[in-house]
């Protein structure tokens, strides 16, 4: 008897020892994990505000922590996968540098940054008038429409040669002002495919071309047809003045024939009339 109480005793305090072993080994496991989400995530981000086009160095990067409960897909954790690259898009002080927010690697800076793949970019000559005043701005959409003169005709002739294209500067800017203000620019420059490249090059040469903003939602190309300047009306005709009528000939009036006076003469017992003119 006082065998087998000795083995339930010892049965038992070897599981003591197990359970005991094993909530150490958990609440290590937990602590460690907690540790771990408290330290968190060191992801790279920008250190001051960065414009679109800007080439980043190591002094325009730098790490910021963040939950490891929520990482941020296309971060960076390595501070040689961001140096070197353009940013695409304007980037706030502090926020953290997504792979979508850089371009590709090795591809430049600048604007050839911005032009997808198979696309071109075209600038055209603008003013205040063709410039819809100064509100061209970056990320608007316009169409083109040229004016010219066919060989076989003096009459102009105004034509939609481009539509819905986007501008993606106006100017020396890549990103519109953040208060909408008007800016009057010379030059604006579209993003086009190749064709739409030759058909905005050969307007620019043959005509005056004109850009005309459109809503950014408004994705319809119709076809009009060219317009000539007798589609603006014809003006009013005036009556030509008529011209005299040559007087008619008149026929020689005949002098008046004078009076007869008649004179009589009496000559001692005779008498007699004269008549003279």
């Amino acid at each position: 008897m006082a065998v087998r109480t000795r083995r339930l005793l010892l049965a038992l305090l070897v599981a003591v020892l197990v359970s005991g072993l094993f909530t150490l080994w958990i609440g290590s496991r937990l602590i460690h994990a907690h540790a771990a989400n408290a330290q968190g995530l060191q992801y790279y981000a920008a250190s001051h505000a960065l414009d679109a086009g800007e080439v980043l160095t190591s002094s325009d990067v730098k790490q910021t922590p963040w939950p490891s409960s929520i990482p941020l897909t296309g971060a960076f954790t390595r501070q040689q996968d961001v140096v070197g690259r353009a940013v695409l898009f304007p980037v706030a002080a502090g926020q953290p540098l997504l792979d979508s927010q850089l371009a590709a690697a090795g591809s430049g800076a600048g604007l050839s940054t911005k032009i997808p793949t198979g696309m071109r970019a075209v600038s055209v000559k603008s003013d205040q008038v063709v410039g819809v005043a100064g509100f061209l701005f970056p990320g608007t959409h316009v169409d083109v429409l040229v004016t010219y003169t066919l060989p076989t005709s003096t009459m102009p002739v105004t034509s939609t040669v481009l539509q819905d294209a986007e501008i993606l500067t106006a100017g020396e800017k890549m990103e519109p002002d953040p208060q909408g203000k008007p800016a009057t620019v010379d030059v604006v420059t579209l993003l086009v495919s190749p064709d739409d490249a030759e058909r905005v090059v050969l307007a620019n040469a043959q005509g005056h071309v004109h850009l005309v903003l459109r809503n950014g939602r408004d994705n319809a190309q119709p076809t009009p047809s060219p317009i000539q300047l007798t589609s603006l009306g014809t003006p009013a005709a005036t009556e030509a003045p008529k011209p005299k009528a040559a007087p008619r000939p008149q026929a020689p009036v005949a002098a008046p024939v004078p009076a007869k006076y008649n004179v009589q003469v009496i000559n001692g017992d005779k008498s007699s009339t004269e008549s003279f003119q």
